[in-house]
């Protein structure tokens, strides 16, 4: 159905869908669910177990492993193959329950709030699932309602709805049922409600017109499966080491053939000894060790209201440059807040945030006694009496049942000690002129002790020309035309700091009174004074706003508010002077031209939903990692888009968790800060642990090297390679991402896009430490083969390797910071590992069945001793390096080398 339901005439719009006032009937109903489906959005098919458990192995440095155990297998070597196979379904089932989790974490948020909706069909009005509804459906709105479909209204009543999931803007939208123009856009279509906006205030009846997909929030829904979604900057990290790695042993196998032919090895002694240096060069760990390290950041990042719906993302916002946000309901609380008050010719200032009825009232930063100020609490009454909001508890989270700027004064009252339902008691409503946006106002009778009274709110202009006299120094005087000018220049400072202005007034009547008109009421109200409101800034977010300039992160708001709303929140939040873009002003600007101005704009106003993807796609083209945050339908195309996607938990649409990579719990701004040190950390680890693994696999290599090219004899047995690298490195480097956060994470500026885990600083301390501990394991090596059998040299060289394991898990705890500076016992996961590693070692040295299994033979105190010198020494020098020269190895962290900061 394509017809232009906006344009057409309620009757014509029944006619057209074949439906009428009393609905459809059963039969027509389950027609046409057979025939359009199940209204409800069609998220990305859901990827069996089976598949999730599969995707664990799709890695190159996977498939080296999977070569290498099909290697050993082929030549006998079973117990490598079946250690290697056993790590690699150890790191598969690690990855599969971490994702499976992390998609039941964000099924039980979707849980929380199944939709349903009142429709009506063969003449009776139900409650159904909204899934259920077919075009052509009768469906009534009432305020706080969800919509659940895009519908025609057919007859309203006050109706306001928030469409800010949709559009963006903060403020309710009036809503009629009258025809509108063919080709106004989305917003300015006042007759109809789309689905997943709010009713807030007034009733509503209305025709399904379309469902499911064919929803405007459907078309969204599906122009995100378009968006192709690129690798993390981890994936690009590991997937390049894989590389590396499978370079390096090619080259080394060349290496070692050459040198064994010329040693004269026979040849399956030589294919034994690549086979050996195969595993040497491959840290098996390594995968099983990152995942755990990446799962581990998450568990820690849920614990602070961070869902990771995807394990390889933990650490994206660690690299982030760009945040771009979306301010209703991210930066902002989306809760109206009485600010400011004009009531007698005096300034008052409200404190407090959101619906929360905690705050003060304060007079040149003075706290008032509000029994001085009959004005002020008159205007408090009027605003809570003269209203149809309702302010609720629940688990101590207040929240507003109506329209959010009743609900504004509502809150401002109860700051005053005034609870709405209490007051109604002693002051009964007996009629009301109800709100309507031509009148520009709403009035309201109440029953009084000794008579009745009209209180009435509305725009400023529309109170003063109802009014004859005005409050001054707590008596009613009549209005003058300087009072007039002085109350629409406070009406006019408040607009000029955005706030949104409500005058009220009142007026005493007979205790008969009862014909509540316009007419009678006209020219004779006493004037209050006025409120000015706002969404105001979150407070956390002014933190994690300065937090993230610390770190060097640019914060850019993006919303669907107006231009000067959004200046001012912005200005709000200390965010930094930068030019202010609108969406009329973006949609001139080509591709080329935003991506030339994108550094120097700091606020978009009045966006639509695709502007928000060429933003993001602008900054990425400029070489920054972005990251999105935001709750609304229209924030989920730039949510795929962008490198992290952030939605929320709480107000979040089910669009936007879908397009996400991260899911805030707490809805939290302040949250994505956490996120954001909590991932540099996690990368730091991974740095750690990838220095410690592969500089024991180099090492082993260059031992290995030497040992065949100048003595023709191996130093250590592929088992035991694989024990070094498994059972040792694997049991000491998951330990190490266990590392506490040193504390200095959001000093640094976020990496370069194009610096990895992987940087030349890295490399270079790798080859030196490695390069030291393979010659000095070449050295015991060759000083043991002269003195004893060939069996107990090759468990010197093994020993000797794994102490030196022992003692640089310690060294790598940090490549700047000493170990007295980090803490000895900060990290006590670590020093019960190596306890632990030490046990085992001394198992497979001693315990017959083990020197089976691997080749050993038992040793004295002098090969230990030789051991634990080796190590202790290569120890000290590192940690004396550290003390006096801690950023030998620092060159190409952060940014690119050669590429000035």
């Amino acid at each position: 159905m394509t017809e232009k339901w906006h344009t057409q005439s309620t009757d014509e719009v029944l006619r057209l869908l074949g439906s009428s006032h009393n609905g459809l009937t059963e039969t027509e109903v389950n027609a046409r669910l057979t025939r359009y489906g199940a209204n409800e959005l069609k998220g990305k098919k859901k990827t069996s177990p089976a598949i999730v458990f599969l995707k664990q192995f799709l890695s190159p440095l996977i498939y080296v492993l999977v070569a290498a155990a099909v290697i050993s297998m082929v030549v006998g070597h079973f117990i490598d193959a079946w250690v290697i196979i056993g790590v690699l379904l150890a790191n598969a089932v690690v990855g599969f329950t971490q994702e499976i989790r992390a998609e039941k974490a964000m099924e039980a948020l979707n849980r929380l709030a199944a939709p349903k909706a009142k429709v009506r069909r063969d003449g009776v009005i139900k409650q159904l699932p909204a899934r259920e509804i077919v075009p052509g459906d009768i469906i009534f709105f009432e305020t706080g309602d969800k919509v659940p479909t895009d519908a025609r209204l057919i007859e309203t009543s006050n109706l306001k709805i928030n469409e800010s999931p949709l559009t963006g803007e903060s403020m309710p939208v009036e809503k009629n049922a009258h025809g509108v123009a063919e080709d106004v856009p989305i917003s300015d279509r006042k007759n109809i409600a789309y689905m997943g906006t709010i009713i807030t205030y007034g009733r509503a009846t209305a025709v399904a017109t379309v469902t499911g997909m064919s929803t405007e929030i459907g078309k969204i829904a599906d122009a995100i499966q378009d968006v192709k979604p690129e690798p993390t900057p981890l994936q690009k990290s590991i997937s390049k080491l894989s590389k590396y790695i499978i370079f390096l042993v090619l080259g080394l196998l060349v290496i070692l053939v050459v040198a064994g032919v010329l040693r004269g090895l026979e040849w399956f002694d030589l294919f034994l000894v690549a086979v050996a240096a195969a595993v040497s060069a491959i840290p098996e760990g390594l995968p099983a060790v990152v995942t755990i390290v990446l799962a581990l950041g998450m568990r820690t990042m849920a614990r602070r209201n961070a869902i990771i719906r995807k394990l390889v993302a933990v650490e994206t916002l660690g690299s982030a440059t760009v945040i771009c946000s979306d301010k209703t309901g991210t930066l902002t609380l989306n809760q109206m807040t009485v600010r400011s008050i004009f009531v007698n010719g005096h300034w008052i200032e409200v404190t407090g945030e959101g619906y929360e009825p905690k705050g003060c009232f304060q007079e040149n930063k003075q706290n008032i006694n509000l029994n001085e100020h009959e004005a002020l609490n008159m205007h408090l009454r009027i605003g809570t009496l003269c209203n149809d909001a309702l302010l609720t508890s629940n688990d101590g989270n207040s929240t507003i049942y109506g329209d959010p700027t009743e609900g504004a004064l509502v809150v401002a009252a109860a700051k005053a000690g005034m609870v709405k339902e209490i007051l109604e008691q002693y002051h009964p409503r007996i009629a009301e002129i109800p709100f309507q946006s031509e009148k520009q106002y709403m009035a309201t009778l109440h029953s009084e002790s000794n008579g009745r009274m009209i209180y009435m709110k509305g725009s400023v202009e529309k109170i003063l020309a109802f009014s004859r006299s005005i409050m001054k120094n707590n008596q009613v005087v009549p209005i003058t035309e300087a009072d007039k000018k002085a109350t629409l220049h406070a009406a006019s400072v408040m607009g000029k700091q955005t706030l949104r202005v409500m005058a009220t007034a009142y007026l005493d009547v007979s205790t008969d009174f009862e014909a509540l008109t316009e007419d009678y009421i006209k020219g004779k109200m006493v004037f209050a004074g006025l409120s000015g409101m706002a969404d105001p800034p979150r407070e956390e977010a002014k933190e994690a706003i300065r937090l993230c300039l610390k770190a060097g992160i640019r914060v850019v708001m993006i919303t669907g508010d107006h231009k000067d709303t959004a200046e001012s929140v912005a200005s709000q939040l200390n965010m930094p002077p930068g030019k202010v873009v609108t969406g009329t002003e973006l949609q001139q600007m080509s591709d080329e031209e935003l991506s030339r101005d994108i550094n120097n704009i700091q606020v978009f106003a009045r966006i639509e939903p695709l502007h928000k993807l060429r933003i993001v796609n602008a900054l990425k083209s400029r070489g920054h990692t972005v990251a999105m945050t935001g709750d609304g339908v229209n924030d989920a195309p730039a949510l795929k888009s962008a490198n992290i996607g952030i939605a929320m938990g709480i107000t979040g649409t089910d669009i936007a968790k879908e397009a996400s990579d991260m899911v805030l719990a707490d809805d939290n701004f302040a949250s994505v800060v956490a996120a954001v040190e909590e991932g540099r950390s996690i990368f730091q680890r991974l740095r750690n642990v990838i220095f410690f693994l592969l500089g024991t696999n180099i090492g082993e290599l260059i031992a290995l090297t030497l040992s065949v090219t100048i003595l023709g004899k191996a130093p250590l047995l592929a088992v035991q390679i694989i024990w070094i690298n498994l059972v040792t490195d694997t049991a000491v480097g998951i330990p190490m991402g266990l590392e506490p956060k040193v504390g200095d994470e959001l000093n640094n500026p976020p990496r370069h896009p194009k610096v990895g885990l992987i940087f030349p600083g890295l490399l270079v301390r790798v080859a030196v430490m490695a390069g030291l501990m393979g010659i000095g394991v070449f050295l015991i090596f060759n000083w043991a083969q002269r003195t004893m059998s060939l069996e107990e040299a090759r468990s010197v060289a093994f020993c000797s390797m794994v102490v030196f394991e022992w003692f640089r898990a310690f060294n790598a705890r940090s490549d700047e910071i000493p170990l007295l500076k980090l803490g000895i016992f900060r990290n006590r996961t670590l020093i019960y590992s190596i306890s632990t590693a030490i046990l085992l070692q001394m198992a497979v040295i001693y315990l017959p069945f083990m020197q089976v299994a691997f080749g050993t033979r038992p040793l004295g105190l002098t090969e230990w001793g030789i051991a634990v010198l080796a190590g202790g020494s290569l120890f000290l020098l590192e940690e004396i390096r550290k003390h006096f020269f801690p950023k030998l190895f620092s060159f190409g962290k952060w940014e690119p080398v050669g590429k000035g900061k």
